[in-house]
């Protein structure tokens, strides 16, 4: 790639707030996913009699579907990243390009 090219580009204001914008959010969900992780470790640390209840007259405890919700909310917020990145992010990037290309 060209360097004068590069250099243009990252002297870009838009390239920086991209740069800028796309790592807050990152991590931001980074901070959220550990939070959550780390929370239920230390509910199965801490309180183990809490996960250990059964739902109603059946065999499944309480941590399965918490465990199970775990998962889905990391699916969830991996949906909310590409969907800015979808929208937001790729709007920058071709405005971007756009200008560089001139």
């Amino acid at each position: 790639m060209d360097p004068e090219l590069v250099s243009r580009i990252q002297g870009s204001p838009k390239y920086q707030e991209l740069v800028r914008k796309r790592t807050r959010f990152g991590w931001l969900l980074t901070a959220i996913i550990l939070v959550a992780y780390f929370g239920y470790i230390g509910l199965i640390a801490f309180n183990k009699s809490l996960l250990a209840q059964p739902i109603g007259s059946g065999v499944t405890s309480l941590g399965i579907p918490v465990g199970v919700g775990l998962i889905v909310f990391t699916v969830a917020l991996t949906a909310v990243y590409v969907a800015r990145a979808n929208t937001e992010f790729d709007r920058l990037t071709r405005e971007i390009v756009e200008e560089a290309g001139q």
